[in-house]
């Protein structure tokens, strides 16, 4: 694939609330990417593309593209994007990048994917890849949000995927969905950060503190959560992969770190 820009049609439009949605695409033939990784996407407005970056929740195996998007209020892109139906184009680069991939990860036991917000779109990808189940014990995804309807994908992650025709055992037996919620009430309530710290996370999931010798860990949200996250981790001694290509006992989304 040599070009720079292919365009895709959305086959599909859903809406989890008025402030998140996700759409999916065709996928050209040729459009390769690892679990985890990121695109630019984009739309012409006023006969100008504009372009964002999206992580991509579909799995690499799977035939179509997925992403997950918040509502952003008079935002140059999603005002149009959130308007998206099934026949209408979108922009993708042709070349997906990013650093939220298992490559990157040390052997261990136990893999923890910290997500907030949109933050949980790789990790979708991540949690239907057989290779996840294969080099870990127990993958654990941790979602934190505002509100009880922000806990998007909540069936997909609880019902659908242990039910998947060809993963479905390994996700069964492997995956654990931990959902935390801020503002409602919740249990667990609180930002994960804070869970953490006050050993309520470990204490609701019944899953023992983290542990730089058997845990792995994928951290993906805003710049205040990565921040946080990356602090936590350091301070209980896990390190951090220091660039692409070299493992670590963690990783996170560079690209998005100033």
């Amino acid at each position: 694939m040599n070009r720079v820009f292919i365009n895709e049609e959305v086959e599909w439009v859903h809406h989890w609330n008025d402030r998140l949605f996700s759409f999916r695409t065709s996928r050209d033939p040729g459009f390769r990417f690892r679990n985890g990784n990121f695109v630019m996407v984009g739309m012409k407005v006023q006969g100008k593309p504009i372009m964002r970056a999206y992580s991509i929740v579909s799995a690499n195996h799977e035939e179509h593209l997925e992403f997950f998007s918040i509502k952003v209020p008079q935002g140059a892109l999603t005002t149009h994007l959130k308007e998206l139906n099934v026949g209408d184009e979108v922009y993708l680069s042709s070349k997906p990048v990013g650093s939220l991939v298992l490559d990157d990860l040390r052997c261990g036991e136990r893999l923890f994917l910290f997500a907030t917000g949109t933050g949980l779109a790789p990790f979708l990808s991540i949690v239907k890849d057989p290779e996840t189940y294969e080099r870990f014990e127990t993958v654990h995804l941790v979602h934190g949000v505002r509100h009880v309807d922000d806990l998007a994908y909540r069936e997909h992650l609880q019902v659908e995927l242990p039910n998947h025709p060809y993963l479905g055992d390994m996700i069964s037996r492997q995956l654990r969905y931990l959902p935390c919620v801020s503002r409602e009430p919740f249990r667990p309530r609180g930002r994960i950060t804070d869970l953490i710290q006050s050993g309520e996370f470990a204490d609701s999931f019944e899953i023992g503190a983290l542990d730089p010798v058997t845990d792995r860990a994928m951290i993906c949200g805003s710049p205040e959560m990565l921040t946080d996250m990356r602090s936590i981790l350091d301070g209980l001694s896990f390190e951090s992969s220091p660039q692409q290509g070299v493992r670590g006992d963690y990783v996170f989304e560079r690209a998005f770190v100033s």
